[in-house]
């Protein structure tokens, strides 16, 4: 595809077209310039013992004074306080009151310890916003000295250098726009992907990218709303329609990723992180409680008699009077049940973030989504071939998906509600499922094998709910390890866990970055299952407790979706949790390390290990 420019040139005219019907004044964004290009370094030696440093700012763009920081490659070399030419005094709404620079400015750093000539290398921080109130995250670069046409730049810590500009390097494809790796991390280097001008590589490391996000917990609440829609339809349901269902489903899930995409790389906010309140989940909850009564058979759900009557004739035509319907059961499922951020999404949208290309963002992340949806269209397919086509047993596989579809309304709410209430509704939900597969009847001696078996996990069921139960009771408020308090306070005590202190304002985190200490921020909220991931699984292995023995650990908890959150989130480039940021002693940020999305223990290990690199 690479080679079909045209083709590309259709397909963005078409896709530009339906982002500005659906998305309205989403392109009316100001196009933000790369920091790189907003702000421009060079300097020179001077003399041995003195640097002089040139820093070009666009117009509309300004640097702070108080976030520059300089230090030499070499460690034998120490520099002295930098002169600084006159600023300008700003009341800034995150630093209160700065001086800030709006031109193309110098600045002297003398040599204190050693000698420095052209060809040293000077690492250069700083800071800066555009006029229209965005700001970016810290820049780090690498200034080569002596070295003119506005300086040599090279990150920090991610050491990725310019692409060369000789005649032999491939060219891009037709409207693609370029973009240089911003960081170490893979929401990094998937946006540079991006931007590389191959398409069909873009394209198809996205679907693989979807595909393994399809086995993550944020996707699997929707394998029972998929089969609890197809199973619904009843028995006359067959392979075919189940496909199409399933398929419907996806396209709708996939389209709002791409739209919902699109409008938070341009604005820099997840519209899912809004939706996660009480009354969103709990209304998306409702419909899970009243689709599980029509599997047990309490109702029927169907459209009032009168709307029945006028649309009879096109019934009569056609078997897809439900499509819109599963349609937009995706485009609630997209939006409510999986806002957790990965790196793959993530990467989308930095990329929109940075070049305005909304078009092959979107893009990529429809392809993403779609692979996402890949194995539920395969697993809709197949537990229809498996089902029974007739009979008492569809009743009790009907009555299992409502059990389900109860199960995820419960897992929807369960952000909102207090914990004891929680424990107490799960052990409900599993001792009445208990009941209702016998655990309490007596078996007759000839039971055949299905029935013990049911019973067996009714009894299960049983004992599960009443240790919930009982946890609830004696104060446990985990549902994994409700009897957890049986142990006592020494085994709590033993048990490895990271202790964070909360951070709620960016003047707050500029506090604490200042005290000289290595830092780790993470970035939680209570609706995001890979954060709960990330606690339960990895912040409490022991050998990553001890690798953070001596770090500050901070926890943004961006639940609410404040100004204040949103401030935090945009002050990193991160659209929403998990995302984790480590800080050197200087406060500067290690962008090598950052982390965004679930990582295993041992891979939150090689992590941490690159710190010191």
């Amino acid at each position: 595809m690479t080679n079909c420019p045209m083709g590309y040139e259709l397909m963005k005219r078409f896709t530009t077209l339906l982002f500005a019907l659906m998305l309205g004044s989403a392109h009316a964004a100001p196009d933000l310039l790369e920091p790189e290009k907003a702000f421009s370094v060079s300097g020179r030696a001077a003399d041995p013992q003195s640097v002089e440093l040139q820093l070009g700012i666009a117009k509309g763009y300004y640097l702070y004074k108080h976030r520059f920081a300089f230090a030499p490659a070499e460690a034998a070399v120490k520099l002295g306080e930098p002169r600084y030419p006159a600023g300008e005094r700003k009341q800034d709404e995150f630093f209160g009151e700065v001086e800030i620079y709006r031109s193309d400015m110098q600045v002297a750093v003398p040599v204190a310890v050693g000698e420095v000539r052209d060809g040293s290398v000077l690492r250069v921080t700083y800071q800066g916003c555009a006029e229209v109130g965005v700001c970016y995250p810290p820049v780090t670069t690498e200034v080569t000295l002596g070295q003119t046409g506005g300086g040599v730049f090279k990150r920090a810590f991610g050491k990725l250098a310019a692409a060369p500009s000789d005649s032999t390097a491939p060219a891009a494809t037709p409207g693609i726009a370029k973009i240089e790796p911003v960081s170490g991390d893979e929401s990094g280097r998937l946006a540079a992907l991006l931007g590389s001008g191959n398409l069909a590589l873009v394209l198809l490391s996205f679907f693989g990218a979807g595909l393994l996000l399809a086995f993550t917990p944020c996707m699997l609440p929707m394998l029972p709303i998929l089969s609890g829609i197809i199973v619904g339809q009843g028995v006359h349901v067959g392979r075919v329609r189940s496909a199409m269902l399933a398929s419907t489903y996806v396209l709708g899930m996939a389209l709002t990723y791409a739209i919902a995409g699109v409008a938070a790389g341009l604005s820099g906010t997840l519209l899912s992180s809004a939706l996660q309140n009480a009354w969103v989940l709990g209304g998306f909850a409702a419909i899970f409680v009243a689709l599980s009564g029509a599997m047990f058979g309490f109702y029927d759900l169907q459209l009032p008699s009168a709307l029945q009557s006028r649309l009879s004739n096109s019934a009569n035509h056609q078997r897809g009077g439900s499509f819109i319907g599963v349609a937009v059961m995706g485009v609630l499922s997209a939006l409510i049940v999986g806002p957790c951020v990965a790196a793959p999404l993530a990467g989308a949208l930095l990329y929109i973030a940075k070049t305005g290309d909304a078009v092959l963002g979107g893009l990529a992340l429809f392809v993403m989504a779609l692979g996402m949806g890949a194995p539920l269209i395969l697993l809709a397919v197949a537990a229809r071939g498996l089902l029974p086509h007739a009979g008492p047993w569809m009743e009790s596989i009907k009555q299992a998906f409502g059990v389900l579809l109860l199960a995820l309304a419960l897992w929807l709410v369960t952000p909102v509600l207090p914990e004891v209430v929680v424990m107490l509704a799960w052990a409900a939900l599993a001792i009445v499922c208990a009941v209702f597969l016998h655990a309490l009847d007596p078996l007759p001696p000839n039971a055949h094998g299905v029935r013990r078996f049911w019973k067996g996990v009714g009894v299960v069921l049983l004992i599960a709910g009443g240790a919930l139960l009982l946890g609830a009771l004696g104060g446990a408020r985990d549902p994994l390890q409700p009897l957890g308090f049986l142990r006592g306070a020494s085994a709590a005590e033993a048990s490895p866990k990271l202790v964070f202190e909360k951070v709620k304002t960016l003047q707050e985190l500029d506090a604490r970055l200042a005290e000289g200490r290595p830092v780790m921020l993470d970035f939680y909220a209570d609706w995001c299952v890979s954060c709960k991931e990330m606690e339960r699984f990895s912040f409490s292995d022991a050998r990553v407790v001890s690798a953070l023995k001596d770090t500050l650990l901070l926890q943004a908890d961006v639940t609410a979706n404040s100004p204040a959150d949103q401030a935090l989130l945009k002050r990193f480039g991160l659209f929403g949790p998990p995302g984790i940021v480590f800080f050197d002693r200087n406060g500067q940020e290690i962008r090598s390390t950052r982390v965004v999305g679930y990582q295993k223990a041992d891979d939150f290990l090689a992590t941490l290990s690159r710190r010191a690199e």
